[in-house]
């Protein structure tokens, strides 16, 4: 593989809301960037664009749009970040991914008459993480987390409908995913999700990336 650039790993991190996923993130990005590997952070929705835009309102109860709507904007905010995001990965930049197309289709599958399958076909062929951390914690410690409640999805019931179509999405033996114990402290949560990226980080070196539910 000589004159060859090692290509970074695309690392996403899952669960339901204030699992810790974006304290976990950003520790992940400054440890790895610590240990001299080239790491940055992604977050969906990447509520900067204009399409970021609509999707903030929406999640703020700021507006209201059909769900239909909601979830293909949500793909379209991942597919906006494709492009740049293939190109970080073969420079040899790891990513760590704050919510991906798995939460989407979780969150939008959870709702009346969405079926998981439609839910995926918007987000077919996107870059294909490496490993999947999925942050497990029950809807009741969520609830007693600061914040919880701040936003459209924060409910209950809610929370534990979108729990188990993860679960479902989990059953996917094409990809990589990792169920780790959120209720963890959050010093040895750090240092599980550590020890699976530079794994994770290691095999994905000369891999091509691969496409997501293809």
């Amino acid at each position: 593989m000589a004159g060859v650039c090692s290509r970074g790993a695309l690392i996403v991190l899952e669960g339901v809301d204030r699992a810790g996923k974006s304290t976990q993130c950003r520790r992940l990005v400054e440890a790895l960037t610590s240990a001299g590997v080239r790491a940055e952070l992604v977050r969906f929705p990447e509520r900067t664009t204009e399409i970021g835009r609509l999707i903030s309102s929406y999640l703020e109860k700021k507006s209201d749009l059909d769900d239909h709507t909601v979830h293909l904007l949500f793909s379209a905010n991942r597919w906006e970040q494709v492009s740049w995001m293939k190109q970080k990965l073969h420079s040899g930049v790891t990513l760590v991914v704050d919510r991906y197309a798995f939460s989407g289709v979780a969150f939008t599958s959870a709702k009346k008459n969405f079926s998981l399958d439609w839910c995926k076909q918007p987000d077919v062929g996107l870059p294909k993480p490496d490993l999947i951390l999925f942050l497990e914690l029950s809807t009741a410690e969520a609830e007693q987390r600061g914040g919880f409640g701040a936003e459209r999805y924060e409910t209950t019931n809610f929370q534990r409908k979108v729990l188990q179509r993860f679960q479902e999405l989990r059953n996917d033996k094409t990809l990589n995913w990792k169920v780790i114990d959120a209720s963890k402290t959050i010093e040895d949560l750090h240092n599980e999700i550590r020890s699976l990226a530079e794994e994770a980080i290691k095999e994905a070196q000369h891999k091509p990336i691969g496409q997501l539910w293809k």
